[in-house]
């Protein structure tokens, strides 16, 4: 069947794909739909086990990263393509970087894990079958959602997404994203990638992100003040800014903290 696929915009425009974090669905980029639909053709697949997708296996994030590389050959018509990934997103952004060195123009990272934390991917599975209860509770998702900026407006697409998702299927999501290494060749990546991060991230996301930026010379990154996991939903005016600025060679907003 494949995976869900929302477009908006011109088919003939330049291409945007927004590949969205593990646990949400292509809702959480509606701010960035609404900004940049007019000027692009804007891609927004739910990812395998999430939102529309769901009937979808996730086996793994190489296989993910096909899967998209499949929906931008079925859709490109000679246009540039700018991606975009958050958090698993990020990962899968990363992986289609590494195979397909030639086939995206720009990238843009934000909170990309790319540090193996081993230690948390063997406790894993019991601590998720224990925990997942919780996660389909209203009262504990609001403070979820709120740790993830995910806005009133948004709370009943978040909620939805976390009760469709299967224990089985948030074990496997969960032991890619904490096990996901960089690939060799993700320094061939031709593509200009801007890599971001937030200050209140944990330290390890702030590691990632410096080794990221370090992995190929194409990559500038940057650490985002006052913000956690999710710039694109807790500032979407700024993220927007971002994207735009990155896209057309502009200048950046000041207020980043260059990743040297």
């Amino acid at each position: 069947m494949g995976l869900y696929v929302k477009e908006f915009g011109n088919r003939n425009s330049p291409i945007m794909i927004f590949l969205h974090g593990g646990g949400v669905s292509g809702w959480m980029w509606d701010k960035q739909v609404d900004f940049f639909k007019d000027k692009y053709y804007v891609l927004i697949p739910d990812l395998p086990s999430h939102g529309k997708s769901g009937g979808e296996e996730f086996l793994s994030i190489n296989k993910a990263a096909k899967d998209i590389i499949g929906i931008i050959q079925e859709r490109r018509n000679g246009q540039e393509i700018t991606m975009i990934g958050f958090s698993l997103g990020a990962q899968i952004a990363l992986e289609i970087l590494s195979m397909k060195e030639e086939m995206i123009d720009r990238a843009i990272i934000v909170s990309g894990l790319v540090i193996p934390m081993n230690y948390f991917k063997s406790i894993i599975n019991p601590i998720t079958r224990v925990m997942m209860p919780l996660t389909k509770n209203k009262s504990f998702a609001k403070l979820q959602a709120k740790v993830l900026y995910v806005r009133e407006e948004y709370f009943d697409l978040y909620f939805s997404d976390t009760k469709q998702m299967s224990v089985d299927a948030l074990i496997k999501i969960l032991e890619e994203n904490m096990s996901y290494q960089l690939s060799d060749q993700f320094v061939h990546s031709h593509a200009k990638i801007l890599v971001l991060v937030g200050d209140k991230e944990k330290t390890m996301m702030k590691k990632s992100a410096i080794f990221i930026t370090k992995s190929n010379n194409n990559c500038r990154g940057y650490i985002l003040p006052k913000v956690g996991h999710g710039v694109s939903l807790a500032s979407p005016d700024l993220f927007n800014k971002i994207v735009e600025a990155w896209i057309n060679d502009k200048e950046l907003p000041m207020e980043m903290k260059s990743i040297e």
